[in-house]
């Protein structure tokens, strides 16, 4: 009975984690490029009453085993990276990637940080920036003068400037890729930043190789489904309340148990 009361309350456990990651998803249902997290459990160690391929007293050999497991343990909380949907906005500083890769973030420290949110602006010199004012890599900048901004799905910036019929082109978005891009490690802001278990960043322009494509004047939305997390907030609730319900029928039959008389 004491055993399982533990073995319940890892299970309580689990589902208090499981509820967080869920409220976190649905916090940053409207956040952009936001991917989704999903928690993945495991079954504990597993206590012996009788091994498999145990020899009875007349030399028999039982054909399975007596296990009791223990309980659960949280194995990891990896990010989703399938695509969001697009939203159009015609902003010609907004850009979605259609397809695999990330923007490249020049952060404070210098580093570089990898995100899929294509909200661009523009500093006091022109230069291309996030929200926060974190430059795009490589760094691209429009002139002053510039009459409209043109963004091809290759990635190449152009603009038409007073006096000049040809548009100019001042830069080229390069979109990182990753071997493994669950092993990012999520930093907060939209951006993620590279592991040993990511890999390092594969550039290029976009279309070569596996790389997405830029569209411009579209955003990519977060990949939440609001009804599936729901969902797995409701049998996440249930979970937990028939893990509690262990616990209160264990605790009576401790009760029980120190009742009894002689």
């Amino acid at each position: 009975m004491i055993r399982s009361l533990y073995t319940a309350a890892t299970g309580m456990n689990a589902q208090d984690l499981n509820v967080s990651v869920i409220s976190n998803n649905l916090a940053n249902v409207n956040t952009i490029g936001f991917k989704r997290s999903r928690p993945e459990f495991q079954d504990l160690f597993y206590q012996n009453l009788r091994l498999v391929g145990t020899l009875t007293p007349n030399g028999q050999q039982v054909p399975n085993g007596a296990q009791l497991g223990l309980g659960v343990k949280t194995s990891s909380i990896g990010k989703i990276f399938i695509q969001g949907d697009f939203s159009q906005t015609q902003n010609p500083l907004d850009i979605a990637i259609q397809g695999k890769g990330f923007f490249q973030i020049t952060q404070p420290d210098g580093t570089l940080g990898y995100t899929r949110a294509g909200s661009f602006k523009l500093d006091n010199t022109g230069q291309i920036v996030t929200s926060d004012g974190l430059v795009l890599e490589p760094a691209i900048t429009i002139p002053i003068d510039a009459l409209d901004i043109s963004i091809d799905p290759q990635g190449g910036i152009s603009v038409t400037q007073p006096g000049s019929p040809a548009p100019a082109i001042v830069g080229t978005i390069q979109l990182a890729t990753f071997q493994n891009e669950a092993g990012l490690q999520a930093a907060g802001f939209n951006l993620f930043r590279p592991t040993d278990a990511s890999g390092t960043a594969i550039i290029g322009n976009p279309q070569t190789q596996d790389r997405g494509s830029t569209q411009q004047g579209f955003l990519e939305l977060s990949n939440v489904s609001v009804v599936e997390e729901l969902v797995n907030l409701i049998s996440a609730q249930r979970a937990y309340e028939v893990n509690s319900r262990t616990v209160q029928t264990a605790d009576e039959m401790l009760q029980i148990a120190n009742n009894m008389k002689r």
